[in-house]
Protein backbone atom coordinates (compact mmCIF):
# COMPACT_ATOMS: atom_id res chain seq x y z
CA UNK A 1 0.00 0.00 0.00
CA UNK A 2 1.59 3.25 -1.14
CA UNK A 3 1.75 6.21 1.22
CA UNK A 4 -0.08 9.19 -0.29
CA UNK A 5 0.58 11.37 2.77
CA UNK A 6 4.25 11.98 2.05
CA UNK A 7 4.35 12.89 -1.60
CA UNK A 8 4.61 16.64 -2.11
CA UNK A 9 5.38 17.15 1.58
CA UNK A 10 8.53 15.05 1.15
CA UNK A 11 10.14 17.96 -0.72
CA UNK A 12 10.02 20.22 2.32
CA UNK A 13 9.93 17.65 5.15
CA UNK A 14 13.55 18.17 6.21
CA UNK A 15 13.15 21.93 6.09
CA UNK A 16 10.33 21.89 8.62
CA UNK A 17 12.00 19.17 10.71
CA UNK A 18 15.33 20.99 10.99
CA UNK A 19 14.97 21.40 14.76
CA UNK A 20 14.23 17.72 15.38
CA UNK A 21 16.83 16.39 17.86
CA UNK A 22 17.90 13.40 15.77
CA UNK A 23 21.33 13.34 17.41
CA UNK A 24 19.75 13.07 20.87
CA UNK A 25 17.36 10.39 19.63
CA UNK A 26 20.30 8.42 18.24
CA UNK A 27 22.18 8.49 21.55
CA UNK A 28 19.09 7.51 23.49
CA UNK A 29 18.28 4.62 21.15
CA UNK A 30 21.85 3.35 21.22
CA UNK A 31 21.65 3.37 25.01
CA UNK A 32 18.52 1.20 24.87
CA UNK A 33 20.16 -1.20 22.41
CA UNK A 34 23.20 -1.51 24.66
CA UNK A 35 21.02 -2.10 27.72
CA UNK A 36 18.43 -4.48 26.29
CA UNK A 37 19.52 -5.67 22.87
CA UNK A 38 21.93 -7.86 20.94
CA UNK A 39 23.13 -5.60 18.11
CA UNK A 40 26.59 -4.04 18.34
CA UNK A 41 28.31 -1.46 16.11
CA UNK A 42 31.19 -2.49 13.89
CA UNK A 43 33.93 -1.21 16.22
CA UNK A 44 32.80 -3.58 18.99
CA UNK A 45 32.59 -6.78 16.96
CA UNK A 46 34.74 -9.85 16.76
CA UNK A 47 34.94 -12.19 13.80
CA UNK A 48 31.41 -13.35 13.03
CA UNK A 49 29.54 -16.06 11.19
CA UNK A 50 26.47 -15.35 9.07
CA UNK A 51 24.04 -15.51 12.00
CA UNK A 52 26.18 -13.12 14.00
CA UNK A 53 25.99 -10.63 11.14
CA UNK A 54 22.18 -10.92 11.22
CA UNK A 55 21.99 -9.99 14.89
CA UNK A 56 23.82 -6.74 14.13
CA UNK A 57 21.36 -5.63 11.47
CA UNK A 58 19.15 -2.73 12.55
CA UNK A 59 15.91 -1.84 10.75
CA UNK A 60 14.51 1.69 10.83
CA UNK A 61 10.79 1.11 10.20
CA UNK A 62 9.13 4.20 8.79
CA UNK A 63 12.53 5.76 8.15
CA UNK A 64 11.26 8.76 6.14
CA UNK A 65 14.09 10.78 4.66
CA UNK A 66 16.70 8.72 6.50
CA UNK A 67 18.04 11.35 8.90
CA UNK A 68 18.09 8.99 11.89
CA UNK A 69 18.93 5.98 9.73
CA UNK A 70 22.13 7.58 8.46
CA UNK A 71 23.12 8.76 11.94
CA UNK A 72 22.82 5.17 13.14
CA UNK A 73 24.91 4.05 10.16
CA UNK A 74 27.51 6.67 11.06
CA UNK A 75 27.58 5.18 14.58
CA UNK A 76 28.59 1.83 13.06
CA UNK A 77 25.32 -0.08 12.79
CA UNK A 78 24.35 -2.05 9.68
CA UNK A 79 21.16 -0.26 8.68
CA UNK A 80 18.08 -1.11 6.67
CA UNK A 81 15.55 1.68 6.14
CA UNK A 82 11.92 0.80 5.35
CA UNK A 83 9.28 3.29 4.25
CA UNK A 84 6.25 3.30 1.95
CA UNK A 85 6.86 6.77 0.50
CA UNK A 86 8.95 6.62 -2.64
CA UNK A 87 9.55 10.36 -2.49
CA UNK A 88 10.93 10.19 1.06
CA UNK A 89 13.18 7.25 0.18
CA UNK A 90 14.70 9.13 -2.76
CA UNK A 91 15.89 11.79 -0.32
CA UNK A 92 17.14 9.11 2.10
CA UNK A 93 19.19 7.46 -0.63
CA UNK A 94 20.73 10.80 -1.58
CA UNK A 95 21.84 11.19 2.06
CA UNK A 96 23.25 7.67 2.05
CA UNK A 97 25.22 8.28 -1.13
CA UNK A 98 26.57 11.59 0.14
CA UNK A 99 27.72 9.94 3.39
CA UNK A 100 29.22 6.90 1.68
CA UNK A 101 27.23 4.44 3.80
CA UNK A 102 25.84 1.09 2.67
CA UNK A 103 22.31 1.44 4.03
CA UNK A 104 19.73 -0.69 2.25
CA UNK A 105 16.45 1.12 1.63
CA UNK A 106 13.24 -0.82 0.98
CA UNK A 107 9.95 0.55 -0.34
CA UNK A 108 7.47 -1.36 1.81
CA UNK A 109 4.38 -0.86 3.93
CA UNK A 110 5.26 -1.86 7.50
CA UNK A 111 2.12 -4.02 7.56
CA UNK A 112 3.70 -6.08 4.77
CA UNK A 113 7.28 -6.11 6.04
CA UNK A 114 9.47 -8.60 4.17
CA UNK A 115 13.16 -8.98 5.00
CA UNK A 116 15.81 -11.35 3.69
CA UNK A 117 16.96 -12.49 7.14
CA UNK A 118 16.43 -11.97 10.83
CA UNK A 119 17.66 -8.70 12.36
CA UNK A 120 18.84 -7.86 15.83
CA UNK A 121 16.95 -4.60 16.28
CA UNK A 122 13.89 -2.91 14.82
CA UNK A 123 13.38 0.80 15.47
CA UNK A 124 10.30 2.88 14.66
CA UNK A 125 10.31 6.47 15.86
CA UNK A 126 8.76 9.87 15.16
CA UNK A 127 5.24 8.45 15.73
CA UNK A 128 5.35 6.24 12.62
CA UNK A 129 3.12 3.58 14.20
CA UNK A 130 0.41 6.18 14.81
CA UNK A 131 -0.27 6.03 11.07
CA UNK A 132 -1.64 2.53 11.68
CA UNK A 133 -5.26 3.37 12.37
CA UNK A 134 -6.53 0.05 13.74
CA UNK A 135 -5.37 -2.40 16.37
CA UNK A 136 -5.47 -5.07 13.66
CA UNK A 137 -2.88 -3.17 11.61
CA UNK A 138 -0.69 -2.69 14.67
CA UNK A 139 -0.93 -6.36 15.59
CA UNK A 140 -0.06 -7.42 12.05
CA UNK A 141 3.01 -5.16 12.09
CA UNK A 142 4.13 -6.32 15.53
CA UNK A 143 3.79 -9.96 14.47
CA UNK A 144 5.94 -9.35 11.40
CA UNK A 145 8.55 -7.58 13.52
CA UNK A 146 8.58 -10.53 15.91
CA UNK A 147 8.94 -12.93 12.99
CA UNK A 148 12.07 -11.19 11.72
CA UNK A 149 13.75 -10.54 15.06
CA UNK A 150 16.91 -12.47 15.83
CA UNK A 151 16.71 -14.55 19.06
CA UNK A 152 16.67 -12.05 21.91
CA UNK A 153 16.41 -9.13 19.51
CA UNK A 154 14.47 -6.02 20.46
CA UNK A 155 11.81 -3.75 19.00
CA UNK A 156 11.94 -0.09 20.07
CA UNK A 157 9.12 2.20 18.95
CA UNK A 158 7.49 5.40 20.06
CA UNK A 159 3.89 6.54 19.77
CA UNK A 160 1.79 9.60 20.44
CA UNK A 161 -0.80 9.08 23.14
CA UNK A 162 -4.52 9.73 23.21
CA UNK A 163 -3.77 12.42 25.80
CA UNK A 164 -1.53 14.31 23.38
CA UNK A 165 -4.06 14.35 20.57
CA UNK A 166 -7.08 15.07 22.75
CA UNK A 167 -5.63 17.49 25.31
CA UNK A 168 -2.51 19.06 23.78
CA UNK A 169 -2.91 19.28 20.02
CA UNK A 170 -6.70 19.21 19.84
CA UNK A 171 -8.35 21.40 17.22
CA UNK A 172 -5.64 23.88 16.38
CA UNK A 173 -4.05 25.64 13.45
CA UNK A 174 -0.28 25.99 13.10
CA UNK A 175 1.49 28.03 10.44
CA UNK A 176 5.15 28.45 9.65
CA UNK A 177 6.85 30.62 7.05
CA UNK A 178 10.32 30.01 5.61
CA UNK A 179 12.26 31.67 2.83
CA UNK A 180 11.67 28.87 0.33
CA UNK A 181 8.45 27.33 1.64
CA UNK A 182 5.55 27.78 4.05
CA UNK A 183 2.82 25.60 5.49
CA UNK A 184 -0.53 25.82 7.23
CA UNK A 185 -1.46 22.86 9.43
CA UNK A 186 -5.15 22.58 10.38
CA UNK A 187 -5.52 19.95 13.10
CA UNK A 188 -8.76 18.16 14.03
CA UNK A 189 -9.21 15.47 16.66
CA UNK A 190 -12.09 13.01 16.24
CA UNK A 191 -12.67 11.84 19.79
CA UNK A 192 -14.93 8.85 19.15
CA UNK A 193 -12.49 7.18 16.74
CA UNK A 194 -9.39 8.59 18.53
CA UNK A 195 -8.25 9.73 15.08
CA UNK A 196 -6.15 12.85 14.63
CA UNK A 197 -6.52 14.51 11.24
CA UNK A 198 -4.23 17.23 10.04
CA UNK A 199 -4.69 18.95 6.73
CA UNK A 200 -1.51 20.43 5.32
CA UNK A 201 -1.38 23.25 2.83
CA UNK A 202 2.17 23.69 1.56
CA UNK A 203 3.61 26.52 -0.51
CA UNK A 204 6.92 25.77 -2.23
CA UNK A 205 8.96 28.37 -4.08
CA UNK A 206 9.42 27.26 -7.70
CA UNK A 207 11.10 30.41 -8.98
CA UNK A 208 11.35 34.06 -8.03
CA UNK A 209 8.02 35.29 -6.63
CA UNK A 210 6.27 32.09 -7.78
CA UNK A 211 5.08 29.55 -5.21
CA UNK A 212 3.28 26.31 -5.98
CA UNK A 213 0.54 25.14 -3.61
CA UNK A 214 0.17 21.52 -2.49
CA UNK A 215 -2.33 19.89 -0.15
CA UNK A 216 -2.12 16.67 1.85
CA UNK A 217 -4.19 15.07 4.59
CA UNK A 218 -2.57 12.95 7.29
CA UNK A 219 -4.44 10.66 9.68
CA UNK A 220 -2.99 9.27 12.91
CA UNK A 221 -4.58 7.38 15.77
CA UNK A 222 -3.80 7.88 19.41
CA UNK A 223 -3.11 4.83 21.58
CA UNK A 224 -2.68 4.13 25.27
CA UNK A 225 0.18 2.28 26.88
CA UNK A 226 -2.25 -0.42 28.00
CA UNK A 227 -3.26 -1.04 24.38
CA UNK A 228 0.36 -1.25 23.29
CA UNK A 229 1.29 -3.70 26.05
CA UNK A 230 -1.62 -5.95 25.11
CA UNK A 231 -0.78 -5.91 21.39
CA UNK A 232 2.92 -6.51 22.05
CA UNK A 233 2.08 -9.64 24.01
CA UNK A 234 -0.53 -10.81 21.49
CA UNK A 235 2.15 -10.57 18.80
CA UNK A 236 4.34 -12.98 20.76
CA UNK A 237 6.80 -10.38 22.00
CA UNK A 238 7.73 -9.76 25.61
CA UNK A 239 7.10 -6.26 26.94
CA UNK A 240 10.29 -4.90 28.52
CA UNK A 241 9.95 -1.20 29.28
CA UNK A 242 7.98 2.00 28.71
CA UNK A 243 9.68 5.39 28.91
CA UNK A 244 8.34 8.93 28.67
CA UNK A 245 9.92 10.28 25.49
CA UNK A 246 10.26 13.82 26.81
CA UNK A 247 11.55 13.18 30.33
CA UNK A 248 13.14 9.74 29.79
CA UNK A 249 11.49 8.89 33.09
CA UNK A 250 8.39 7.02 34.15
CA UNK A 251 5.25 7.20 32.04
CA UNK A 252 2.44 9.29 33.53
CA UNK A 253 -1.15 10.05 32.57
CA UNK A 254 0.13 13.21 30.88
CA UNK A 255 2.86 11.56 28.84
CA UNK A 256 2.51 12.81 25.26
CA UNK A 257 4.89 10.41 23.53
CA UNK A 258 6.07 7.07 24.88
CA UNK A 259 8.90 4.73 23.95
CA UNK A 260 8.20 1.02 24.23
CA UNK A 261 10.84 -1.70 24.29
CA UNK A 262 9.78 -5.26 23.43
CA UNK A 263 11.90 -8.39 23.09
CA UNK A 264 11.81 -11.55 21.03
CA UNK A 265 11.81 -14.44 23.51
CA UNK A 266 10.72 -17.67 21.83
CA UNK A 267 13.35 -18.43 19.19
CA UNK A 268 16.45 -20.46 19.98
CA UNK A 269 19.94 -19.79 18.71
Amino acid sequence: MRNESYTDFARVYDTFMDETPYEEWKEFLIGLIVRYGVSVPINRRNEQDVLESERNLVVDLGCGTGSLTELMAEAGYDMIGVDNSQEMLRIAMDKRDAAGHETLYLLQDMRELELYSTVGTVLSVCDSVNYLLTEEDLLQTFRLVNNYLYPGGIFIFDFNTVYKYAEVIGDTTIAENREECSFIWDNYYHEEEQINEYDLTIFVKEQKDLFRRYEETHLQRGYTLEQMKRLIEQAGLAFVAAIDADTHGEVTRESERIYCVAKEHTKKM
